[in-house]
């Protein structure tokens, strides 16, 4: 099984949770902005990071498991945690909240 594979199936399930939350709680466009406002700043601070620490060695990635595409020196499948995360996390921030909170 590729990286990528494993990727999307996490990306697929947090947009899925994003959207029944979304719809169960009513939430509207600005709070669909702020999560893609927060899925943005992960990516970019992720590439720099991932990047930086692939430069420095501290860990690699099996060419045979990747796409092949990086941005910068991030394989692009390792962009799917924080962006699993930035629908993940302000789900379950809006399932918690309370109701004037949200």
């Amino acid at each position: 099984m590729t990286y990528a594979v494993v990727a999307a199936a996490f990306v697929a399930a947090s947009a899925a949770v994003a959207v029944l939350v979304s719809i169960r709680l009513g939430l509207g466009p600005r709070w669909w902005m702020a999560t893609a406002l927060t899925i943005a700043i992960l990516v970019v601070l992720t590439i720099i990071f991932d990047s930086l620490m692939i430069l420095s060695d501290l860990f690699r990635f099996d060419d045979g498991h990747l796409l092949g595409i990086r941005l910068w020196h991030a394989p692009v499948e390792d962009l799917a945690w924080p962006i699993a995360a930035g629908f993940l996390l302000p789900s379950l921030a809006a399932l918690t909240a309370e109701k004037g909170d949200r």
